[in-house]
């Protein structure tokens, strides 16, 4: 059995109210609505959230503070300083810097931050850099190169 096997039996429903046909039929004139107003007007009375003119909740609650970014963008982040180490004019990308074992695990797309010094000249292929983290690269003598994330 289903929900929609649930219905009731044939002959049981009881006929639909008829409004605005008299008092005899218990609903006449004001058809239970009341005498005059907003909610006794004909059609919908107002969309729901609607909140006499005052701004909505559904409208005010993003403009709070500390909600949750829906999709947020995850990426694995090194420092700078990390890539110290490497020998000089090394290709980095995440897989090269997981085989070196700089790296253990992959949490998204890299991502170079600008902590500490490099002196070593790196090809480095990241889907994101900082600000400080390029001009230490840059600075090097080595290039940076944005990637698909």
């Amino acid at each position: 059995m289903r929900i929609n096997d649930a219905v009731p039996k044939k002959g049981s429903r009881s006929r639909r109210r008829r409004v605005g046909r008299g008092i005899a039929a218990g609903q006449g004139a004001s058809c239970g609505f009341g005498m005059r107003g907003q909610k006794s007007r004909s059609g919908r009375s107002t969309r729901p959230g609607f909140e006499g003119g005052q701004m909505p909740l559904y409208r005010r609650v993003p403009k709070l503070k500390h909600f949750t970014v829906i999709n947020p963008k995850h990426y694995t982040t090194i420092n700078v300083c990390k890539l110290a180490s490497l020998p000089a004019d090394t290709d980095v990308t995440l897989t090269t810097l997981m085989d070196v074992g700089i790296v253990t695990a992959n949490d998204g797309p890299l991502k170079i931050l600008g902590e500490g010094d490099l002196n070593v000249p790196l090809k480095i292929k990241a889907a994101a850099f900082t600000a400080g983290a390029r001009q230490k690269i840059e600075a090097a003598g080595g290039s940076c190169e944005v990637t698909e994330a």
